[in-house]
């Protein structure tokens, strides 16, 4: 043991990943049902919130890489849940649109995913989610 690492109670890493495995635990199984990864779910969410947009905006609010992304893309194309098309003004982009049936798959597991989240905000209380949320938040604009 060194005295120069926090212990792994209190290291940010480790209570980060601690965290997120305590709000995905309940989802992966709604996701597992619905036929999605939790990065498939990301970008369908993502697209349904801004609609259209090209892969990077995509990958940057999905918090994915843009390598990662593709083959995710790929794979909802694939199964019918979002539609590419060329950009107007360039036609080497692309734009990304969620279609009617990945819609339907956000609507039918919105109920879980809000019930989830509605789950943690009563068991934290809302000043607590409200302020872990602004942390967070701070964290990642914090410079590198």
């Amino acid at each position: 043991m060194t005295d120069d690492l926090p212990l792994t109670s209190r290291s940010l890493p480790i209570a980060l990943l601690r965290a997120r495995e305590k709000v995905m635990g309940p989802i992966r199984a709604m996701l597992a049902d619905a036929g999605v990864t939790e990065q498939q779910w990301r970008v369908l969410r993502v697209l349904n919130e801004e609609g259209p947009l090209e892969p990077t905006h995509i990958a940057d609010r999905a918090c994915l890489l843009l390598p990662s992304l593709t083959r995710i893309l790929q794979k909802l194309e694939q199964s019918g849940l979002i539609s590419r098309r060329s950009h107007p003004a360039d036609r080497r982009r692309q734009i990304i649109e969620i279609t009617t049936n990945g819609t339907q798959i956000i609507r039918a597991n919105l109920p879980v995913s809000i019930a989830q989240a509605e789950r943690i905000r009563s068991q934290l209380g809302p000043e607590k989610h409200e302020l872990l949320l602004d942390l967070l938040n701070d964290l990642k604009n914090l410079e590198a």
